[in-house]
């Protein structure tokens, strides 16, 4: 006959060893068998909070974060005031989207101590998040008051600078960060990412190059060097790396969509096209592949193919205000009107101060025999780039159809003296090749042969 006590001892012991076993499997990186062996435990006994909690960590480990929240929660039940478990659960609503509910649990910790450098530390992302970077700034200063060498501080704030534009700033973070924790995972990528973002190739190559040689196998990193050398001129470097990423991973869309970018730029449509489709087998959401394919369909002066793949590429809610007016020059080359001016409109949504998208809307608008409209965009081109020559040029025409005579000359004599005497404004050529309009309309538009621009 079974003793009752003597049973639960064993069982209770059997959990504990099954909970040791889990911590040995999670170190050595066996994450979904220790949660097998954390889920045996608690099946026993599921009171105990650091089990819940351990848990919760190797869940997080594998990205599973709303599971984790669950599992905090439980841990909480029984140790309520536990810092470390109110602080995790914080991080997880960050990475959740939860904003509201973590400052709420690390402002629980600060409450229970405030000396407890973590809430502060990772408050930092959560306020980045949020776009409260004041806020971020000062989470930043009173952790650095209880640890001023805490390299995840550093890091995190470096990705507030970043996300606003202080890439500078940001550099001198990650780089600090490397100083006091140089095994930062990536730390190198991301003073390379800063220091491309500035303008400066030569330093973020340096820090790449470095990144490479720590993990050769990092595809994102060797996809980054290779657009980085595209960047730079060096096209027979980008092959490589592109091709070495497809070795790495055989179904990168990415590095097949940018083999097509070389092939395009070298002028063999036929290669590009074939590697687009590919990158859209890959991966139907590619960006950039459609509009491609539609380049090469006009190039091939198929209207319809290239209309149809460009109305694919904008149903990927393009938000790129100069890919957005790229799509309307090609709808407008095409006389498509309304298409291009949506694209256009779409552009100065996002961009008011865009006037390339401007001066093709008043393009859109003289092709309607729309002057006034026409003129009206035309000018508030100038008024953003006032040495815009083809908008200069264009809305002379208009001027000259609507008896403006002195006016067209004004512009027309500014153009010139941008252009300056060694170069004609007449051959101008126009980026677009209008057909099926009215007459009147391709003589404003078109470019003259004569030394007279009417």
């Amino acid at each position: 006959m079974f003793c009752e006590d003597d049973y639960e001892l064993n069982s209770f012991d059997s959990a504990e060893k099954k909970a040791r076993k889990a911590y040995d499997m999670y170190e050595d990186g066996l994450i979904p068998q220790a949660i097998d062996e954390l889920d045996e435990a608690l099946a026993i006994n599921p009171a105990n909070s650091s089990w819940h909690f351990d848990k919760g960590l190797a869940l997080d480990s594998m990205n599973r974060f709303e599971e984790a929240i669950k599992e905090y929660k439980l841990a909480l039940e029984t140790n309520p005031s536990d810092v470390e478990i109110l602080n995790s659960l914080a991080v997880d609503y960050t990475r959740t989207g939860h904003y509201d509910l973590a400052i709420e649990m690390f402002e629980q910790v600060e409450k229970l101590d405030n000396n407890f450098e973590p809430c502060y530390c990772n408050r930092i992302i959560t306020y980045t998040e949020m776009e409260k970077h004041d806020l971020a700034e000062q989470m930043f200063y009173i952790a650095q008051h209880i640890d001023p060498d805490c390299a995840l501080c550093f890091y995190n704030i470096g990705n507030n600078m970043f996300i606003r534009g202080e890439y500078k700033k940001a550099i001198g973070c990650w780089k600090r960060t490397a100083e006091l924790e140089p095994t930062h995972p990536q730390i190198n990528y991301r003073i390379a990412q800063a220091y491309w973002a500035d303008g400066d190739l030569e330093q973020a190559q340096k820090y790449l190059l470095t990144e490479m040689r720590q993990n050769p196998g990092d595809v994102d990193i060797i996809g980054d060097f290779g657009l980085m050398q595209l960047e730079k001129g060096n096209i027979e470097s980008a092959r490589e790396k592109f091709n070495r990423v497809l070795e790495f991973e055989p179904n990168s869309a990415m590095a097949t969509f940018y083999l097509g970018e070389i092939a395009f730029n070298n002028g063999d449509y036929e290669q590009a096209e074939s590697y687009y489709y590919n990158a859209l087998l890959l991966d139907g959401q590619t960006r950039g592949a459609r509009f491609r394919m539609a380049q090469c369909a006009l190039i091939n002066k198929n209207h319809e193919r290239a209309k149809s793949y460009l109305t694919s590429e904008l149903q990927l809610e393009v938000e790129n205000a100069d890919v957005l007016v790229s799509i309307g020059s090609m709808f407008l080359s095409m006389n498509h009107i309304d298409e291009a001016s949506h694209c256009m409109l779409r552009a100065t949504d996002l961009n008011m101060s865009h006037g390339q998208a401007y001066y093709y809307l008043g393009l859109c608008c003289a092709l309607r025999e729309r002057f006034e409209d026409a003129a009206d965009f035309l000018r508030h081109a100038l008024d953003i780039d006032g040495n815009n020559v083809l908008a200069l040029r264009d809305l002379a025409k208009i001027y000259a159809i609507t008896n403006r005579e002195k006016e067209a000359n004004e512009l027309l004599n500014k153009a010139q003296k941008i252009l300056g005497s060694e170069k004609e404004l007449a051959p101008m050529k126009l980026s677009l090749k209008l057909s099926n309009i009215t007459e009147r309309i391709k003589n404003l538009l078109k470019p003259q042969k004569t030394n007279s621009p009417f």
